[in-house]
């Protein structure tokens, strides 16, 4: 059955924000990516076609960060989250999609409200310490990050919240960020197989936007890596804010 040209109006804007996200750029430009693609074809179809290009896109970010990297970050997040993916393939059935956007939406505007409280009273002569490593908090985050991707590719916010107030340099954090997200879509690869979902129409409309994708991620990854900390983390946290009001807007328009 031929492929229907219209989709590429919406799957080529999708592939260059989530390709913008993949080089660096922070979660809210990717969120963007399946309801644009979700335009032409169904939101399950959608995620089954950008899960290949993601894997593609993590190779080029993998190599563009290959230098930058916080092992702890990811020792600490990494067991739950390939629990939480675990939990969602079981659960894949009985999930309530709209209902874990909005939780986790609620649960990073509250996070990035928080930041910028606190970045008021810096300027009035409150200092903000970096926070340590803490387990429970890495597991809870790091399960919600795991679900939320496998569920709803919604995956990026509850790492940004466990991660961000680790203050760690920027490059570090975007290179532990990048193999996380990594390992997380190669491991999906074989429940979506599974679920019937990565089927010879998908994966050719995949295959014909891997070019847009390479080069996306690598414009992604060449604008962060010039990026200061002073501007780096405000633009993570806005990205975050964003990710989180998109979320909330998703979650409770199911519910209107």
């Amino acid at each position: 059955m031929p492929i229907d040209p219209a989709i590429y109006y919406a799957a080529i804007p999708a592939v260059l924000l989530v390709g913008l996200t993949k080089g660096g750029m922070g979660e809210a430009l990717a969120l963007m990516g399946v309801p644009l693609l979700a335009m032409a074809v169904p939101p399950v179809q959608a995620a089954a076609i950008l899960l290949p290009i993601l894997v593609v896109m993590d190779c080029v970010s993998l190599y563009i960060w290959r230098r930058h990297n916080d092992r702890t970050l990811l020792k600490m997040m990494l067991p739950g989250a390939l629990f939480g993916i675990a939990i969602g393939w079981a659960t894949s059935a009985y999930v309530p999609r709209d209902a874990l956007r909005l939780i986790i939406g609620l649960i990073t505007v509250l996070f990035v409200a928080r930041y910028f409280y606190n970045s008021w009273r810096a300027r009035h002569g409150y200092v903000i310490a970096a926070k340590p490593h803490r387990l429970v908090p890495a597991a809870f985050l790091g399960t919600l990050s795991g679900y939320g991707s496998f569920v709803a590719h919604a995956g990026g916010a509850p790492f940004q919240v466990y991660g961000l107030p680790l203050k760690l340099p920027p490059r570090e954090y975007t290179g532990a960020g990048v193999r996380f997200f990594a390992i997380l879509n190669f491991i999906k690869l074989g429940p979506y197989f599974a679920l019937g979902q990565l089927d010879t129409e998908n994966l050719t409309i995949s295959a014909t936007l891997v070019p847009l994708a390479i080069a996306a991620t690598a414009c992604g990854g060449f604008i962060v890596k010039r990026m200061k900390p002073d501007v780096f983390y405000p633009f993570m946290y806005a990205m975050a804010l964003i990710a989180g009001l998109k979320l909330v807007y998703d979650g409770a328009a199911a519910f209107v």
